[in-house]
């Protein structure tokens, strides 16, 4: 009689879930162009965990892109709909969230992501000429976000000098991503959440 051999099935994924068993939420803070959705898909396949884009999710809440909620609305308003939309996200399990560039700089939002349990936020922090390349090559893709921001390099690094300490007070890991590649983001986030 012949023995079959066994099969060795795939190597399975690096997840993390012994270590990351307190956690439910892993949210994504930073400026544009620090990787928060690329990442985050990244980190969510990880995990097996479910990745949810802040501003695509007010997008499919609305019927609106966000360019046309600040056109239409105003910021005033989009932000409204960006706390309640957080809100909503925060009620979910086993969940990594990327949130707008913005976000963290309403006190509102602030507190939704401090004062829910079993959240953790990470800053992905890069220096601002680092942060305005990576944009410039994404505008390169005809389905990229629109960054009018950006429009005024001087302008988009006095928001981004202004949010850096907000990004750093609300995160428990932060991150430099400068020198990474997205895997190796990805390896040092779980490995420092470990």
């Amino acid at each position: 009689m012949n023995a079959q051999p066994a099969t060795q099935s795939a190597p399975e994924p690096h997840i993390a879930a012994g270590p990351l068993t307190h956690l439910r939420r892993l949210v994504l803070t930073g400026f544009m162009g620090a990787g928060k959705t690329t990442i985050g898909r990244l980190l969510a396949t990880r995990l097996n965990w479910e990745f949810l884009d802040l501003d695509a999710y007010i997008e499919s809440r609305t019927g609106l892109t966000v360019p046309a909620i600040f056109s239409l609305h105003g910021e005033d308003r989009f932000r409204q709909l960006e706390s309640t939309a957080l809100a909503s996200a925060l009620g979910r399990s086993r969940l990594v969230l990327a949130l707008g560039g913005g976000a963290p700089e309403v006190l509102t939002n602030r507190l939704l992501l401090e004062q829910t349990p079993a959240t953790s936020t990470i800053f992905l922090d890069a220096p601002f000429p680092t942060l305005f390349d990576r944009c410039m090559m994404q505008a390169l893709n005809p389905v990229a976000t629109d960054r009018p921001i950006l429009a005024d390099p001087t302008a988009a690094e006095a928001r981004f000098l202004a949010r850096q300490p907000i990004y750093r007070r609300l995160a428990r890991l932060t991150l430099d991503t400068a020198n990474l590649t997205p895997e190796e983001t990805v390896d040092a986030i779980l490995d420092r959440l470990s």
